[in-house]
This record gives C-alpha cells, structure tokens and sequence, in this order.
C-alpha cells in the first residue's frame, strides 16, 4: 500500500488535493468512464499518472480506449492484476469490495473511494449535497427531493444512480446543488463524503452476494451518517417504520449532542401516522396528521399538503415524499416551496406508474420493485382496491412468505411467470390461498393476458415481480417499456 501523506488541497473545493499524484480507475462502466474522462485533462498538471483497468475488452472499450490512450492514459484490459503504486484508486460500484479485483487494488493504493466520494471532494466547497439511500425507494425519493430544490429556483440536478455521474455534473459546474441517489455500493467506498442532508428509508436484506452478508450491506448504508458532525447543521432524515432504521433512530437519541448533527424519523413502529416526538421524545419528526404530510424541524412544525394532492400512489410514497420535503427542509428551502412542489411531482417510470387501461382495468408498470419488499408496497398502494399482481422472472433466492402473506391478504390474483414461477407457485401452495386465485405464464406477455382474463371493470392490474429482470430481459426498464407496450396493444386491440 502507498503511505498517505499530507497534502495541499485546493481552495474553494471540498477536499480536492492540489496534486493528485498517481490514480488508477477500476472498471469501465457508466462512472468508471466519467472518471477517467474528468481526470484526462488534468495529466501533466494535477494529474501524474493515469491507469484504467478496463475489465474484459470489447470494441466499444477498446474505441474509447485508444482516445484516452492518446491523451497519455495507460488502459489495461483483461487483468485484474493491479500493480501499483497508486496515490488514488478510484472503484466503480460494480466491483464488490470483497473482489479479489478490488482487494488487489486496496493493496497497490493509498485508499480506493467512489466515484460519489470523489466528486463530492472536487466539488465546491460551498456545494450542498443531499444524499438518498435505502433498499427501496431511493429514486423517487431523489427525484422528488431534486424537484423541490428546483422550484425554487436553486441550481440543483439528480445524480448518481438517476441522471448524470455525479462527477459529471461537478465537472460541468452548473450546480450549486446536488442530490444524489447512493447505493450500498457506491457507500462501500465512501471515506470524507459528507453530505448536508443524509436520508436512509429503510433497511432490508438485498445485495447480499456483493456485500456477502447483511451486516456487511447495513454497515455500507450506514456510512452515509459517519461524516455528518463535520457539516455545520447536517441532518439526518430516517425512516422509523422500517426495524432496522428505528433501531438507529434509538441510538442516536442515546447518543444526543455527541452525535454531532440532528436527526428526524419519519413515523415510527405504528406506522407513518406516528409523530416520534410523541413516541419517543424525539426534538424532530416527519408524519402523516391525520392525511396531511407534516414537519416537526427545528422547533417549527410545517404542515404541508394533503395526502390526496400527491400525483403518487401508495403509503410507501407519503414516506418518500415526507423524506424528499424533510431534506428539502433542512437545506433551506420553505415550507411553501415545499408544498407547492409536493403537488406537482409526478411518478417516475416504472414505479407503480400508470400504464393504461384495457376493459376499464387499470394498469400499472411497476417493473422496479425487483424485491419482495418494493412489491409489498405495490400491493397496499391502492387502499381498498385489491389488486392482481404479476410476479415472476428471475429469482433472487428471498424469503416469500411475507410476499404470500400479503397477497393472500390484499391481492385478488396473483399470476406467477418466468424462471422464478415454481418456487412461487410453490409458496403459495405452502401457506394455502383461500380467496385468491393464483394463476401462472410462461413470460411476461402471457402473464398480462392471464391477469387481463382474472381482472374485471374497475379493477387494478400491476406488474411488480419482486424479481430481477433478467431471464428475459436486459434490465428492469426494458421488462417496463415492454410491458407498457403489451398494454397499448390490448387496448388498440379493443379499440380503445
């Protein structure tokens, strides 16, 4: 390993060294690329070296590489062999952080970081960051958060897992304001990153064979709290609902003004109709009173919209919408401000988005939920509707029974399709289905016509499969857009 030394940082940025020495970049992905493409023009000046370990090659790599090449970048494909000595070793989140790949690079290098971690140093030192992170509910929360800063008027962009890298959008030097959806992996390899705003929403079992256990994910998740007391007036945003996340919420009231920075939990074990103060004597809270979404920050309590003036469908969505007004909050922005864009905001793709109708059965695109735990709240978003669910594809190997509980409970059908479809059937059969009806398709196509043919006029059909996408599709998005056009085809099919 290279010895850190002491270094002269450039003024105006977070922490960005005026040398940076020599950097490898690990992996060619999406930030991989933005990396080293920031990082380009800065050799023979900050820059002393530049090696990019490109992973397996292909001709598009290989296009890109010669660019680079020629700017004086060294780019090495088909090795994981990491050599060194590296000042700076930049990973991209695809790589696990127990890799052989990663551990090799951790031993050539002074200290492997993010991408996140690393544009957030280069990043002005006046820049404020809101950070987003959680098993479920990341992206909506992001864009809604974005969305309100954006109203008024602030110079802020979605980053991260949704919209640009973040280093590109630093680089770019348009914003004054970032917010950036954080995953476990790219927190993995988080060391000063300190955002203004942290929001955790919850915590359940996912990534498990990047991470190799829960606990290695959690602690990852967690990380995004380990540098708030050196942020004058942090705030951490908690979803209380979920065990996991409330457990914290206790400890860091154990903990009171060592922590360093304020926290506020949104609702509590009852649910989001929970005020925390109440609860459990918390200074702040976010929740539902009665259906308004509401406030408690700094000894003001803002109420702000009706739960029915959101464009969002499900309790799952008040939550992320009283995490997104929460950090908005915190950073400076009105209440006004905050409930005028609460009203606006519409949902995303694939996220319990509306899809259409065929025979007066509405349909919804729920292609995200890749995880039982994003379609149990697919399942509860239509209050008194029951309605059937399309689930398959591929398995993820999680526990069904709360899934089969659910269904069971507040489903009407249930069409079980793709590589995941026995080990459903299975599970349904296990617990018993009394009044719902659990039917099964080959794919996709066959299951929304299976779910068309157990629906009728006014009911709600969903696809939320609670699986990963990849037995028949590239991604989520693609099984999304298929899925929307399967819908438009029925509904042209009936003339409507």
């Amino acid at each position: 390993m290279v010895a850190n030394t002491v270094q002269q940082m450039i003024e105006g940025r977070k922490q960005a060294p005026a040398q940076l020495g020599r950097v490898a970049v690990l992996g060619l992905g999406k930030s991989g690329r933005a990396v080293a493409e920031y990082l380009v023009p800065l050799l023979g000046g900050r820059l002393g070296q530049l090696t990019v370990y490109a992973g397996p090659s292909n001709a598009d790599a290989q296009a890109w590489a010669e660019g680079v090449r020629r700017a004086g970048a060294q780019v090495l494909f088909d090795t994981e062999e990491v050599a060194g000595p590296f000042e700076l070793c930049i990973a991209s989140p695809g790589i696990s952080q127990f890799s052989p790949f990663y551990q090799a690079a951790k031993r050539a290098s002074g200290e492997v970081v993010s991408e996140v971690e690393f544009a957030w140093r280069e990043s002005r030192s006046d820049a404020v960051w809101v950070a987003v992170t959680g098993t479920n509910g990341k992206t909506t929360t992001t864009a809604l958060a974005c969305h309100l800063l954006q109203q008024t008027g602030l110079a802020a962009c979605a980053v991260g897992n949704i919209g640009d890298t973040c280093i590109q959008a630093v680089a770019s030097g348009r914003y004054s304001h970032y917010v950036a959806e954080v995953s476990s992996y790219q927190l993995a390899s988080t060391v000063n990153f300190a955002p203004n705003a942290a929001v955790v929403l919850n915590i359940t079992p996912d990534h498990l064979a990047w991470h190799r256990s829960h606990e290695a994910y959690a602690e990852a998740k967690w990380k995004l709290l380990a540098n708030l007391p050196s942020v004058e007036g942090a705030v951490a945003v908690i979803g209380a609902v979920n065990d996991e996340t409330r457990t914290k919420v206790r400890q860091l009231k154990a903990e009171g003004s060592a922590r360093g920075f304020s926290y506020v939990p949104i609702g509590a074990k009852g649910g989001l109709g929970q005020d925390m103060r109440k609860a459990c004597g918390s200074e702040n809270a976010a929740f539902l009173d009665g259906d308004v979404l509401t406030v408690a920050l700094d000894g003001a309590e803002h109420a702000l919209i009706p739960r029915n003036r959101l464009q969002l469908e499900g309790i799952h969505n008040c939550e992320n919408a009283l995490a997104a007004a929460t950090a908005a909050l915190a950073v400076g922005v009105s209440a006004q401000s905050v409930a005028a864009g609460l009203a606006t905001f519409t949902a995303l793709a694939h996220r319990i988005e509306p899809a259409g109708t065929v025979a007066g059965v509405a349909c919804f695109n729920d292609s995200k939920a890749t995880n039982v735990d994003a379609t149990l709240a697919a399942i509860g978003a239509f209050d008194s509707k029951r309605p059937v669910i399309l689930l398959g594809g591929r398995d993820k190997g999680t526990d069904l029974e709360p899934l089969v509980w659910a269904c069971n409970s507040h489903a009407k059908a249930v069409v079980c399709f793709g590589e995941a479809r026995e080990r459903f059937l299975e599970a349904f059969r296990a617990q018993g289905a009394a009044q719902l009806q659990v039917l099964e398709a080959p794919g996709m196509e066959t299951a929304l016509d299976a779910g068309l043919s157990a629906a009728v006029l006014g009911d709600v059909l969903v696809l939320s499969p609670a699986c990963a996408s990849f037995d028949e599709f590239s991604c989520f998005e693609e099984r999304g857009d298929v899925f929307k056009a399967l819908v438009a085809q029925r509904a042209a099919a009936r003339g409507e």
